[in-house]
């Protein structure tokens, strides 16, 4: 990501001052939980992702930093959320709003952030970029309750979990992207190709981070973490439909009696690896890279999409 934060020095440093300001509130409350949201947050991933694709669309335009701002809202909004759903004590290192404020005061700090972002887009009549990341939260969570679905029922196959993924995690990456095209061009179809970038890059992503729960690495959260939540992702979905009917009835009593066991967790992961599910998920994982990074070379070469290209690989070469 150096290249990137590297040329966009300044309008990140704009970016922080434009949010940090939209964040503000004259409750006191509120106010101490988002100054520590604030300082709590990542690499700013998509704001990056919105600010390098205004710029190779045009260029960066006022109405890109709220776009920027808006999806960091909305972002910002739904980890909250999700730390209340998944009772998560730890967020990027930190203890989570969850855990600091408890249920009720992180609801209302996610909805507060949610609406935050519809009043920013509103009061500048930023119709169009509203739309867009309106259309990624309602597909965010269409996905999480079709994954909640199909990780009760243990029968997700793979065309479901392309379903989940495109609309939990790619969803966002691709309005992030989408959102800033348009306001460099207001042209739709620099917009719908930015979109299929952003959504094959956050394919690539979420592949990236679900193939961790099967390595060793120290990515900053448990190795099998999937599967005491019984979640499906690809290597296991892959090993569950080529296993024999012996080994898959095994596997199966495995995730729904033995996941909170540690020794069982270790035999899904080794049966996972024996029978290529890794493999599988890395090659799917590298096909959408390639996919993410045909669409990046249609545009002339240009630093903005050196910058892009490097963020690509990013997201299949990182370590946690």
């Amino acid at each position: 990501m150096q290249l990137a934060q590297q040329i966009l020095q300044e309008e990140l440093k704009e970016f922080e001052s434009h949010f940090r300001e939209t964040v503000k509130s004259q409750v006191p409350l509120l106010d101490r939980i988002l100054r520590y949201v604030v300082k709590t947050k990542g690499k700013q991933l998509r704001p990056t992702f919105v600010l390098l694709s205004a710029k190779l669309c045009g260029g960066i335009q006022p109405s890109t930093f709220r776009a920027a701002s808006l999806v960091e809202l909305l972002h910002t909004a739904t980890l909250v959320h999700d730390d209340v759903v998944d009772e998560s004590t730890e967020r990027r290192g930190f203890f989570s709003v969850y855990t600091l404020w408890k249920n009720k005061a992180s609801v209302l700090v996610g909805d507060y952030l949610l609406a935050k972002g519809l009043s920013l887009s509103m009061d500048h009549n930023d119709i169009e970029v509203l739309h867009i990341l309106s259309e990624a939260i309602k597909k965010m969570s269409e996905g999480e309750l079709l994954q909640l679905e199909k990780s009760r029922l243990l029968n997700i196959s793979e065309e479901d979990y392309f379903t989940i993924i495109t609309n939990k995690t790619a969803s966002l990456l691709a309005s992030a992207c989408a959102a800033g095209a348009f306001t460099a061009s207001s042209d739709h179809g620099k917009c719908e190709l930015m979109r299929q970038f952003g959504e094959y890059t956050g394919i690539a992503f979420q592949i990236k981070d679900d193939l961790f729960d099967y390595g060793t690495d120290d990515v900053g959260k448990p190795i099998g973490n999937d599967i005491r939540e019984k979640k499906l992702t690809l290597p296991l979905i892959y090993t569950l439909k080529h296993a024999g009917a012996a080994e898959r009835r095994k596997l199966i009593y495995a995730i729904r009696n033995r996941h909170q066991d540690e020794q069982g967790i270790k035999e899904i992961i080794s049966a996972v690896q024996s029978a290529g599910g890794i493999q599988h998920a890395t090659d799917v994982m590298e096909a959408y890279k390639a996919k993410a990074l045909d669409i990046l070379n249609s545009f002339a070469p240009t630093q903005e999409r050196d910058a892009m290209e490097e963020l690509v690989r990013y997201t299949t070469e990182r370590k946690k």
